[in-house]
C-alpha cells in the first residue's frame, strides 16, 4: 500500500540529519544549549538556577526566546500553505536558508553566540511547528522519546504489530548520524563549517520538495482536504 504521505517521511528525516549539527553547534560550543530540543533547555536552565557550572542562562533563555518566535513563524506558513503540503516544506525550508546563511555569516565574522543562537532557534521553532502540521508519524525531525518509546512498547515482544518499526529505527538512526556528523564538523572545522553543511542540508530538502511537488501529487494534499 502506497502511503500518502509520498516523499515527506524522507525530505523529514533528512531535517532530522540538519537537527543533529544545528545542537551540535549550540551544546559543544554555547554553553550547553539546545535550539532544537526546547525539554532538554528547560531542564537545564533548572539546573543551572540550582547552581551547576557550565550551563549558559543568557543562552538557554535566547534559545527558548527564538524557538517561540519560529514556531509563531511556522504557524503562519502553516495556516497559509498546509493546503499544499509540498509548498510548505519548500517556503519554509527557504525561509530556515536564509536563517541559516545569516547565521553562518555571523560565525563567520567571529559574532557573539547571543546572536547566533536565536537565530538557529527561530529556524528550528518553524521546523518544529512545520513538522507537527504535517503530522507524519514517527518523524518529529528534533526529539526520539517517542519514537523509541513505541518502537519497544508496540513490539512483537510484547503482542504488539510493531507498525512503522523501519520508519522509527531510521529516525534514531539519522539523529545518530547527524549529531555524530555535526559534532565532528563543529570539532574539527569549526562552526562556521557546520552550519554552512546545515544550510546545504536545508537546501536540498526545499528543491526536493518543490520539484517532487510539481504537478499535484496526492500526498501534497493535507489529509482529510
Amino acid at each position: 500500500m502506497i502511503s500518502n504521505h509520498g516523499p515527506l517521511p524522507t525530505i523529514l528525516g533528512i531535517l532530522t540529519l540538519m537537527t543533529g549539527f544545528i545542537d551540535a553547534v549550540t551544546y559543544l560550543k554555547f554553553g550547553h544549549v539546545f535550539v532544537a530540543n526546547m525539554t532538554g533547555n528547560v531542564v537545564f536552565l533548572g539546573f543551572a538556577l540550582a547552581g551547576a557550572r557550565d550551563i549558559s542562562i543568557p543562552g538557554t533563555l535566547l534559545a527558548m526566546a527564538g524557538f517561540l518566535l519560529g514556531a509563531l513563524l511556522g504557524g503562519l506558513f502553516n495556516e497559509r500553505l498546509i493546503t499544499h503540503r509540498g509548498n510548505l516544506v519548500a517556503a519554509s525550508s527557504l525561509t530556515k536558508i536564509i536563517i541559516l546563511a545569516s547565521a553562518t555569516i555571523a560565525a563567520l565574522l567571529d559574532a557573539s553566540p547571543f546572536v547566533i543562537i536565536p537565530l538557529l532557534g527561530v529556524t528550528m521553532g518553524i521546523q518544529n511547528a512545520v513538522a507537527r502540521k504535517l503530522a507524519i508519524p514517527d518523524v518529529t525531525t528534533t526529539v526520539l522519546t517517542m519514537t523509541v518509546t513505541g518502537l519497544m512498547a508496540d513490539s512483537s515482544l510484547v503482542g504488539g504489530k510493531n507498525p512503522r518499526v523501519g520508519r522509527r529505527i531510521a529516525a534514531i538512526l539519522t539523529m545518530f548520524i547527524g549529531a555524530l556528523g555535526g559534532a565532528s564538523a563543529v570539532l574539527y572545522h569549526g562552526i562556521p563549517f557546520a552550519l554552512a553543511a546545515a544550510t546545504a542540508i536545508v537546501t536540498v530538502v526545499a528543491v526536493s520538495a518543490y520539484v517532487l511537488s510539481r504537478g499535484q501529487p496526492d500526498w501534497v494534499k493535507s489529509p482529510g482536504a
